[in-house]
């Protein structure tokens, strides 16, 4: 099974999805040619939703959105996914000091979180509670 679809094989549909996918983001990130080289249907799908999501304006700023998912991917250990976000972040304006501290945040929760989970703290602090302030 091949691993990558390059922008010279694609056609039709995904050639179309290549060329916005470039316009939208500078690039074609492997990770799309590695979905079409599977199916043309979820290259779609993931576009749409990368689209919905990350490029859209929304009430969270791109350079947050990529902050966050260079976080996600710090957690979940996924290298490509954090290589690619903390370089979109740094595009989108984050400093050195934003990347370094985002990074500070992941440690330091990863930490709370084994400890909160090991030690089965009870929960006090509730979204709730942010209404009565």
């Amino acid at each position: 099974m091949k691993k990558l679809l390059e922008e010279n094989e694609a056609t039709g549909k995904t050639a179309a999805i290549y060329a916005e996918i470039k316009e939208k983001m500078g690039a074609l990130p492997n990770l799309f040619k590695a979905i079409a080289a599977q199916d043309e249907t979820w290259l779609e799908l993931t576009w749409e939703r990368e689209k919905r999501i990350m490029i859209e304006e929304t009430s969270l700023d791109r350079k947050t959105k990529e902050l966050i998912a260079m976080a996600v991917c710090t957690i979940e250990k996924a290298s490509y996914g954090k290589s690619v976000h903390e370089t979109l972040a740094r595009m989108f304006g984050a400093s050195d000091s934003e990347v370094a501290d985002a990074k500070k945040v992941v440690e330091l929760f990863s930490s709370f979180g084994n400890i909160g989970f090991g030690l089965d703290v009870p929960i006090d602090f509730t979204p709730d509670m942010a209404k009565k302030a």
